[in-house]
């Protein structure tokens, strides 16, 4: 799917009816993402953008701060000049603010739509642990099934902390590690075992499951979904023993 540019309300010729349809045929592709359940990166994106409208309306230098990563120098400079020109020329600045007036309502009611499929997915998971848990649960495994098959992909994850503006926040980091068949002689317990015996850097790992009945797709939703709760089922787990 073709994503909009990061300054996409502001690049060529600043025209209401042109950037309405650029920004409905952006819609109408993520649209039809979510209409399959895929939520990923298409949900990211659009809040991205979102922000990204918010920012540059209220302050250009809270622009700079909230996305340093995400816009290059030339991209942040031609924004402040655009909001320079925007105060100097009424005709402009109405047109960029109709622009983003539309934009954020229409942007708004696809978030809330994305958002409801990440409600849905979230609420019919179910994460238990996998035997005795250690005190350490910042690293580990986590087996992810979905609807009545038997697949069980397996993930390594570990829990990563960073400071963004005086504020600490939580991530989680996983790697693939394999897909095994589960069997009533093949469970999560034994699938444990034999990662314990197979993988020695961690003798002793935190392990959960994460099912739900349902079938998402696995890349675009369900790993995506399963991480964010594994990562919150953690951090409730750690103030719970606190």
């Amino acid at each position: 799917m073709k994503s909009l540019s990061q300054t996409w309300f502001a690049d060529g010729y600043i025209d209401f009816e042109l950037k309405k349809y650029t920004l409905l045929a952006y819609l109408q592709e993520v649209g039809k993402c979510f209409n399959e359940n895929k939520l990923y990166p298409q949900l990211a994106d659009v809040i991205f953008h979102f922000n990204n409208l918010v920012a540059f309306r209220e302050n250009k230098k809270y622009l700079q701060e909230q996305f340093p990563k995400k816009l290059t120098g030339l991209q942040l400079e031609k924004l402040q000049l655009l909001y320079e020109q925007m105060i100097e020329d009424d005709e402009l600045m109405s047109e960029l603010e109709d622009i983003i007036q539309f934009a954020e309502a229409k942007m708004k009611r696809t978030i809330s739509s994305g958002a409801e499929i990440y409600e849905f997915v979230e609420n019919k998971l179910t994460i238990e642990p996998v035997g005795i848990i250690p005190l350490d649960n910042q690293e580990g495994y986590f087996m992810l099934c979905e609807g009545n098959t038997k697949n069980t992909w397996v993930y390594y994850y570990k829990m990563m902390f960073f400071e963004k503006h005086d504020e600490q926040y939580r991530t989680i980091r996983t790697e693939f590690v394999s897909e095994w068949k589960r069997s009533f002689s093949n469970s999560f317990q034994q699938i444990k075992s034999e990662l314990i015996q197979t993988r020695k850097e961690l003798p002793n790992p935190a392990v959960y499951s994460i099912e739900t009945e349902y079938r998402f797709p696995l890349e675009e939703t369900l790993l995506p979904i399963a991480k964010r709760s594994l990562a919150r089922f953690i951090s409730l787990q750690q103030k719970g023993n606190a």
